[in-house]
C-alpha cells in the first residue's frame, strides 16, 4: 500500500466514524451518498475508501448509542441498552472503551473468518454451473423474507420491486424494450447508484426532517477512563462468543447485524442470568453487542465475494460499486483477480487499525460533533445526494431517478416496508436472469433444475424459506 492509499483509508475511516455516530445517518446511508466519489478512483483505492467508510460507520454507531441513547446504525440498537446507562453514571469513557475493545476483537475475528471461509466457499462455488447458480440466486432472494423486522410479505414484495427494476431496458437476447414506458433514458436500464442514494439517502433525510428536534441532547462529558486492562481481559470470552454469533449471522444473506446483536445479547443475558443485571449499565452488554456488530462486517463479505450474494444492505451497495468498476463478485473473482481479493483483506485490516487510532486520538471531538443541528446535517446530505446522483453519468435524469427512489423509499418507511430488499432484487435480478437463460439454452428444459442434486437442494431450501413464515406460527400453536 502506498502512502496515498493509507491517507485515503485513514480519512475515510474517520469520516465513516463521524457519519455513523450522527443520529439519523446509517452505515448504508453513509456508503450510498459517498459511493459516487469512488468512481474517480482506481478500483484498489476505491476499495480502501469504501471499506474505511463501511467499517468506520459501523463502529461510529456505538458512539451515539452510548452518549445519546440513539443508535447511529441498526447494529447499535442493543448497545444503547447498557451503554447509555453507563454514560449516565459518569462512565461514558469506560463504555466507549469497552465498545472499542469489543469492536476490535469482533473486527479481527471477522477478518480471520473472511480469510478462512471465503477461499473455501469460492472453490466449492466454482463447481457450480448455470442451473446451480440460478438456484443459488433464488435461495438468496428468498432470504429476503427475513430481511425485515416487520412483515415477511412486505420484504418479499420489496425484492419483487427490485427484480422488476432490474428487468427495465433492452432485452439482451431479443433486443426488445421492457418496462421503459417509452422513455429513451430507460432503454439502458435503471442505474443502481441513483436508486441506492434515493432509497438510503434521500428517503432517510425526509424521515429525519419529520422530527421536530434541532439537535439531540445527551451525555457530552466522557469523564475519566477508569477501566483497566484487567477489566477488558475479563470480557474476552463475551467478546469471543458474540463475535462468533456476528460471523455466523453475517454469512447468512440478508440477515444483517441487527439480528446478530440481538442474538448475541440475548445469549449473554441468558448465560449470566441471576449473576449479573443487564440493561442498567453492564459493560458485558456493551461488549456483547459491539462484538457481534463489528464481526458481522467480515461475515457479510463472505457471501458477497464468494457467490455474489450480499450479506446485508451495506455489502449490497459495496457489490454495486464493484460491478461499476468492472469486477463481478463470485468464485471467478478468486481465480482471475486474486490480487484484488488480497487487497480486500488488507483494507479491512487497515480499517480496524485506523478505527483504533481515531478512537484513541479524537473520541472527544466526535462526541462534540453530536451536538450539530440535525436539520443542517440533512441539508448537507441532500446536496450530496443530488451531486452524487448527477456525477454517475453527468445526467439530470439520474437525479430524477434518485428523487423518485427517495419518494418511494419514504413511503416504504411509512408503511413499515424495508428498503434493503429492493436493492437485493435490483442487484441479483440481472444475474438470476442471465443464469436462468443460459440454463434453458444449454439444457433446453426446466427439468434440469430438479434433476441436478445441488440445484434441487437449493430450490428446496428456497421453498422452505418461503413456507416457514406461513407454517411456523401454525406449528407453534399446535405445540402450545
Amino acid at each position: 500500500m502506498n502512502p496515498h492509499a493509507l491517507l485515503i483509508g485513514l480519512l475515510a475511516c474517520g469520516l465513516g466514524i463521524v457519519l455513523g455516530a450522527l443520529p439519523g445517518i446509517s452505515s448504508t446511508m453513509s456508503l450510498a451518498v459517498l459511493l459516487p466519489f469512488s468512481f474517480v478512483m482506481d478500483v484498489e483505492i476505491a476499495m480502501v475508501f469504501l471499506m474505511g467508510v463501511f467499517y468506520g460507520s459501523v463502529y461510529g454507531g456505538s458512539i451515539s448509542a452510548i452518549l445519546l441513547n440513539i443508535p447511529g446504525t441498526p447494529g447499535s440498537m442493543v448497545t444503547q441498552l447498557d451503554g447509555y446507562p453507563l454514560a449516565r453514571q459518569r462512565r461514558a469513557g469506560d463504555a466507549l472503551t469497552y465498545a472499542l475493545f469489543a469492536s476490535t476483537v469482533g473486527g479481527v475475528l471477522g477478518l480471520v473468518a473472511l480469510m478462512m471461509f471465503a477461499p473455501l466457499l469460492a472453490k466449492a462455488a466454482l463447481l457450480f454451473q448455470s442451473p446451480e447458480s440460478t438456484a443459488l440466486m433464488v435461495l438468496g432472494l428468498t432470504m429476503l423474507a427475513y430481511a425485515s423486522p416487520g412483515s415477511t410479505y412486505l420484504a418479499v414484495l420489496g425484492g419483487i420491486i427490485g427484480l422488476l427494476l432490474g428487468a427495465v431496458g433492452l432485452d439482451t437476447v431479443t433486443n426488445q424494450s421492457r418496462l421503459d414506458f417509452g422513455i429513451p433514458q430507460l432503454q439502458a436500464g435503471v442505474n443502481l447508484i441513483p436508486v441506492v442514494i434515493g432509497l438510503f439517502g434521500l428517503a432517510e433525510v425526509a424521515r429525519n426532517l419529520e422530527s421536530p428536534q434541532g439537535s439531540v441532547q445527551g451525555v457530552r462529558d466522557l469523564g475519566r477512563v477508569t477501566v483497566k486492562w484487567r477489566g477488558l481481559w475479563d470480557m474476552r470470552f463475551t467478546a469471543l462468543r458474540s463475535s462468533i454469533w456476528g460471523i455466523v449471522v453475517g454469512i447468512i444473506p440478508a440477515a444483517g447485524s441487527a439480528i446478530a446483536v440481538s442474538i448475541a445479547y440475548a445469549q449473554e443475558k441468558r448465560l449470566f442470568q441471576g449473576k449479573e443485571k443487564f440493561g442498567e449499565g453492564n459493560p458485558r452488554g456493551v461488549v456483547a453487542a459491539e462484538g457481534a456488530n463489528n464481526s458481522c462486517v467480515g461475515g457479510a463479505l463472505v457471501p458477497m465475494m464468494t457467490v455474489g450474494i450480499p450479506g446485508d444492505s451495506m455489502t449490497a451497495v459495496l457489490m454495486g460499486a464493484l460491478l461499476i468498476h468492472g469486477l463481478r463478485p463470485g468464485p471467478a473473482l478468486f481465480e482471475k483477480n486474486a490480487d484484488f481479493v488480497a487487497i480486500v483483506y488488507i483494507t479491512l485490516a487497515m480499517a480496524i487499525v485506523f478505527t483504533v487510532i481515531w478512537a484513541a486520538l479524537a473520541l472527544r471531538l466526535f462526541a462534540k460533533l453530536l451536538g450539530a443541528p440535525q436539520r443542517l446535517l440533512m441539508v448537507a446530505i441532500t446536496l450530496l445526494c443530488v451531486v452524487g446522483s448527477y456525477s454517475v453519468q453527468n445526467s439530470y435524469f439520474d437525479v430524477l431517478v434518485m428523487i423518485a427512489a427517495g419518494a418511494v423509499g419514504y413511503l416504504m418507511n411509512k408503511v413499515g416496508m424495508a428498503t434493503a430488499p429492493v436493492i437485493f432484487g435490483l442487484v441479483l435480478g440481472p444475474l438470476l436472469e442471465e443464469n436462468l437463460r443460459r440454463s434453458l439454452i444449454v439444457y433446453g428444459s426446466w427439468s434440469v433444475f430438479f434433476e441436478r442434486p445441488i440445484s434441487l437442494a437449493l430450490l428446496l431450501l428456497a421453498g422452505a424459506n418461503l413456507a416457514f413464515p406461513m407454517v411456523g406460527p401454525w406449528l407453534r400453536r399446535r405445540s402450545a
